[in-house]
């Protein structure tokens, strides 16, 4: 299946199950955004240290915006693969397209890891 319009960069398996944890260590020690109205609150605020989109999001403008918005503002994202896994993660029963990490709580460090390493994606 071809990448979503809204998808720059190809996430490693590795990188993806590293922030899948780092959300739910977040969800459980810090504070995380859910869903994308909240998430695009978060950004444009500057108050987000690392976004999750989901890869398979139809329509795809639902998140088109937030890899532009998170640019603008300086602020890493990251994509997983499917809308269950960025809604498990973030302690929902349900999948959603997209959520943040706001205080990183426990996965401070994580976070730090992944930020480094998606900016090494982007080059």
């Amino acid at each position: 299946m071809a990448k979503a319009i809204y998808v720059k960069f190809d996430t490693p398996e590795e990188l993806a199950n590293q922030a899948e944890e780092a959300l739910k260590t977040a969800q459980n020690s810090g504070k995380v955004a859910k869903g994308t109205n909240e998430v695009t609150k978060f950004i444009e605020r500057g108050d987000a240290a690392l976004v999750v989109i989901a890869e398979d999001v139809d329509p795809a403008e639902i998140v088109a915006h937030i890899p532009v918005l998170a640019d603008e503002k300086e602020i890493p994202y990251i994509y997983l693969p499917t809308k269950e896994q960025v809604g498990g993660a973030a302690g929902l029963t349900v999948g959603t397209a997209s959520a943040c990490i706001v205080d990183a709580g426990d996965a401070e460090g994580d976070v730090a890891e992944i930020v480094e390493k998606i900016a090494e994606l982007k080059e």
